[in-house]
């Protein structure tokens, strides 16, 4: 693909973005949750007819997919790689209106999903934990060059986290995404996702129901300090 062409794709994909109300409609799918085009008409403000529309036009930019179940048709963000995008447009967009000074409500900033992984305070905390711990590397600080260490698999394994991927995936196994409201890394990719599931599924976190927003729970703050060493004076609070 030479030059020309790319630039065309920027714009293009730009373009579908760009519309305050399909923006919307993304920042609302970035919590990982699947919604209605009923649902997302409410979100973006608009006619269900007009949300249809915009839900097509997102769909044609492989920026969001859609899932049938039954006689019900779901829509999401169609991957990390979508997640990432919006989480640094997010950064962007911020910093070039004003000098940065973090305005985002407390309950997102402490910890929140990012798509399919965690993002806030605690996660980015938890991000350099990981790499102090030396089961995560990334000596220059970009976000490709992520690496999981023997040391790492064996002791998320040890953990219960899961540390393999299907042979057939493109995504990164381990991967750094820009915070929006720390301006820093947090995980991403397979690790940041099986994290998320992990601290789900021993209920370290709850999801709340209506935002992206994750609450630590006590057991989550004891689970910290015990594996990973971050006591609950050292852990932000929601």
């Amino acid at each position: 693909m030479d030059s020309k062409e790319l630039d065309v794709d920027i714009s293009i994909v730009a373009a579908a973005i760009a519309d305050p109300t399909r923006s919307r409609m993304l920042c609302c799918l970035m919590d990982g949750r699947a919604r209605t085009s009923t649902e997302l008409a409410l979100i973006g403000e608009v006619t269900p007819s007009t949300a249809s529309s915009h839900i097509t036009k997102l769909k044609a930019r492989s920026l969001v997919t859609e899932v049938i179940q039954g006689r019900h048709r779901y829509f999401q963000l169609a991957d990390e790689q979508v997640a990432h995008a919006l989480e640094a447009l997010m950064v962007i967009s911020e910093s070039s209106l004003r000098k940065y000074e973090p305005n985002t409500p407390k309950s997102l900033r402490v910890a929140r999903t990012c798509y399919d992984h965690m993002a806030g305070t605690f996660a980015v905390e938890l991000h350099d934990r990981l790499i102090d711990l030396d089961w995560v590397t990334n000596t220059s600080k970009k976000k490709s060059n992520y690496q999981l260490t023997d040391f790492g698999v064996v002791s998320l394994n040890a953990l219960g986290v899961e540390t393999s991927r299907s042979p057939a995936s493109r995504r990164a196994l381990v991967c750094g995404c820009l915070d929006w409201s720390e301006r820093r890394f947090h995980l991403g990719g397979t690790i940041g996702a099986a994290l998320l599931t992990f601290f789900l599924n021993n209920k370290w976190v709850t999801k709340d129901l209506n935002s992206r927003s994750l609450s630590i729970t006590k057991r989550g703050y004891a689970g910290l300090e015990y594996y990973f060493g971050i006591s609950s004076n050292q852990s932000p609070r929601s």
